[in-house]
């Protein structure tokens, strides 16, 4: 077969290399996807980091395709009325707080927006107005729950710095610079969480430095002290869990007894071997070396007890005006039988089950099912029974069937979302009333829109549990026609 030459010449012909090209006076006209901004021009959309919807600016085309670019702010010409000065020095290098540089107001609005969009192009969906997202009080020190990474070769600003500095300077503790796991940046002060947590890093860090550990090498995987996850309770409790990347008696040791005194806040000091290629600790034995195995947190008047590798919601304030909203939504009166989809621990079961006749929470994770009994048993509630396996196969015809046709369903999944056959389980269990809480709007919006036949949506309600971040959990109820 012989090739025409024109197909020749384009499989062999070399690419034409992009040349990045600034636009003047560039004006950004509304927040994107990911925490990023957009702005149009020349019929073609660009997506902007640290924009702020309204700002007018000088940018450089980055990365171009037919119909989107990538493009970085020179300068700020016109800053949005939006626009504010950010709080933490780290702003541009973490990604876990980028729309500090806007109002908190603005984020809301755009968070509800996001809502919107979401059921509006991807759903196509029929719906009542939405209400404005529900605002966290706390917008800085919000988080009971950090994890932090040791490196022996932290993440450098300026590239002359890289034979300058000594190999204690290179030593960093800090947070995975965004979609590079492999680089972690030294972090000085975090505004997630409560101030204490600040003094415990960086008195470990200055510790290991001074008695030269050895910090973890992400590339070798090798390398003492390796990461530490911090936990801190709405009454006062702190869980530190330490892991090394292999065990040294004496010098593991000697660090834990220099945390102990040094911090007697801590009520649950822990630490963990891991050799393992990853940093899952869920599979690993965790020890105590001062103090209890758990602390303990409370929801209005439920109490969990919360262990090293428990699961639970890291914005405990607002994590209880979510619950109370989907519980005023389910509208229960004391005889409905419930399903509690994606229970995770039984902290939303056990909130409604004061409310209903009995709930029936299911999860893929034993050992969170094992914590959601452990809780249940802890507030003296009865009326729960919980099971674990694959959503989709665990909720069938003969579960339904075995333990009874749900009267209300609570369904919180995964950034996922839900199953096609979890989907079409729903539909033919044909509850009254449907709960949807969701981490992801557009797959929230995909799923409703299956059920868009025998189901109406009556409400839809955001709550923002992560300021100065893109992400927005939504709470949207569904009535049956």
């Amino acid at each position: 077969m012989t090739i025409p030459k024109l197909l020749l010449y384009s499989l062999f012909m070399p690419k034409k290399r992009f040349i990045p090209y600034d636009i003047p006076e560039l004006h950004v006209s509304n927040a994107g996807s990911e925490g990023k901004c957009i702005a149009r021009y020349n019929e073609k959309v660009f997506m902007l980091d640290h924009a702020v919807p309204g700002d007018v600016v000088n940018a450089r085309v980055v990365a171009e395709k037919r119909s989107f670019g990538t493009a970085k702010i020179n300068s700020i010409i016109t800053p949005s009325p939006d626009r504010i000065e950010p709080f933490c020095e780290h702003y541009g290098t973490c990604g876990g707080c980028k729309w500090q540089q806007m109002t908190y107001t603005a984020q809301l609005n755009y968070k509800t927006q996001q809502v919107k969009d979401a059921f509006d192009r991807i759903g196509k969906l029929t719906y009542p107005a939405i209400q404005p997202a529900i605002g966290s009080a706390k917008q800085q020190f919000y988080r009971n729950k950090l994890e932090y990474s040791f490196t022996n070769r932290k993440w450098l600003t300026h590239m002359h710095e890289k034979d300058t500095l000594s190999e204690a300077e290179h030593a960093g503790l800090g947070f995975h610079i965004p979609a590079r796991f492999d680089k972690v940046f030294d972090v000085n002060k975090c505004w997630l969480m409560h101030d204490l947590q600040n003094d415990i890093r960086n008195s470990i860090k200055s510790f290991c430095i001074e008695n030269q550990y050895s910090f973890f090498d992400l590339y070798k995987q090798e390398g003492f002290m390796r990461n530490m996850i911090i936990r801190l309770t709405s009454t006062g409790e702190w869980m530190l869990i330490v892991c090394f990347g292999y065990d040294d008696a004496d010098k593991r040791d000697a660090l834990m007894s220099y945390i102990h005194q040094c911090f007697p806040q801590i009520t649950s000091l822990l630490y963990v071997i891991n050799t393992k290629r990853n940093d899952k600790i869920d599979d690993l034995p965790v020890y105590v070396y001062a103090g209890k195995d758990y602390i303990t947190e409370w929801l209005g008047d439920l109490q969990f007890n919360v262990g090293p590798v428990s699961f639970f919601q890291t914005n405990t304030e607002q994590t209880l005006t979510l619950y109370t909203k989907a519980l005023e939504l389910a509208s229960l009166n004391g005889s409905e039988l419930v399903y509690d989809l994606y229970t995770g621990v039984g902290t939303i079961a056990l909130f409604m089950a004061r409310k209903a006749r009995h709930v029936v929470g299911i999860e893929y994770v034993q050992k969170a099912i094992d914590d959601a009994q452990s809780n249940a048993a802890l507030n003296g509630i009865t009326n729960c029974s919980f099971f674990a396996g694959d959503m989709k196969n665990v909720l069938t015809s003969a579960f339904v069937a075995e333990h009874g046709k749900p009267d209300v369903i609570i369904t919180d999944p995964p950034r996922a979302g839900m199953h096609e056959d979890v989907v079409a389980r729903i539909l033919e269990t044909a509850p009254s009333r449907v709960v949807y809480i969701s981490c992801n709007a557009a797959t929230q919006a995909r799923d409703i829109a299956l059920m868009e036949s025998d189901y109406r949506v009556t409400h839809v309600q955001p709550v923002d549990m992560f300021p100065h971040t893109h992400h927005i959990e939504n709470i949207a109820l569904l009535e049956k026609k």
